[in-house]
C-alpha cells in the first residue's frame, strides 16, 4: 500500500494573513541549499489539520510517522524513505520529491497526480511545516514535523499559532502517537543492509 505523499512533500509557505502579528513573522522565501541542509536527516510527524477529505482520511488511519529526507542540491530532488504505522502494520515507503526552487515547492505523482505542499520555515529550526492548498479554505491543511519524537511546548505554542493563521481551528488538529509505531524493527533491519552494503562496497 503506497501511502499518499501528503504527509512528506516539502516546499515553501506564501504570507498568509498580513494583519495578524503572529502570521507576519513568516515569509516566503525560495527554496537554497541551506534550506535542503536543514531538511536533511530524520524527522517524526507530529500533529496535522486537513479539511480536504482524501488528506483527512489518511491522516485518520496514521497512528506514527518518520522519515528520512537526503537532498540532491546538483539534480534538485530529495530522495524519501517514509515508516509509517496504520493498522498496527509498518507500512515502508520510497520515491524521490522533485524540488522547484524559485517557487519554493516540492512536487511528487502519487495516486495518479500530482501533489504539492508549502514548507513553513519555523523560528525553531529542529521543525518546520507543511501547508497544503493555502488559497482553498475548503481543503487547507498543515502538518507538523519535528527532529526527535518528543516535542517542548514552545514547539506545539508555534504549530497552534500557525493554525490560526491559516484560519483552523485546534479542534481540527489530529495528533500521532509515537508510542503507537511498529517501524522501529524494520527501520533497524534496513539500517543493518545500508551498513553491510557500504563495507562490501
Amino acid at each position: 500500500m503506497a501511502l499518499p505523499w501528503v504527509l512528506t512533500v516539502l516546499s515553501l509557505l506564501p504570507l498568509l494573513d498580513a494583519q495578524s502579528p503572529v502570521c507576519a513573522n513568516f515569509r516566503a522565501s525560495p527554496i537554497t541549499d541551506a534550506t535542503l541542509d536543514r531538511l536533511s536527516g530524520k524527522w517524526f510527524y507530529i500533529a496535522s489539520a486537513f479539511r480536504n477529505p482524501e488528506y483527512l482520511e489518511t491522516t485518520k488511519k496514521l497512528q506514527a510517522a518518520f522519515f528520512y529526507l537526503a537532498p540532491n542540491k546538483r539534480e534538485d530532488t530529495i530522495q524519501l524513505r517514509e515508516y509509517s504505522t496504520i493498522g498496527n502494520q509498518c507500512i515502508y515507503d520510497s520515491g524521490i520529491l522533485n524540488v522547484q526552487r524559485d517557487k519554493g515547492t516540492l512536487s511528487k505523482q502519487a495516486l495518479g497526480r500530482e501533489h504539492v505542499g508549502y514548507l513553513w520555515l519555523t523560528k525553531d529550526p529542529r521543525t518546520f511545516m507543511i501547508l497544503y492548498f493555502p488559497d482553498d479554505k475548503q481543503n487547507v491543511g498543515l502538518a507538523f514535523y519535528v527532529d526527535r519524537p518528543e516535542v517542548t511546548q514552545e514547539q506545539m505554542s508555534e504549530f497552534y499559532e500557525s493554525i490560526a493563521c491559516v484560519g483552523m481551528d485546534k479542534s481540527e488538529i489530529i495528533y500521532a502517537d509515537e508510542k503507537q509505531d511498529q517501524c522501529g524493527p524494520l527501520e533497524k533491519e534496513h539500517e543493518e543492509e545500508r551498513k553491510k552494503k557500504q563495507e562490501e562496497a
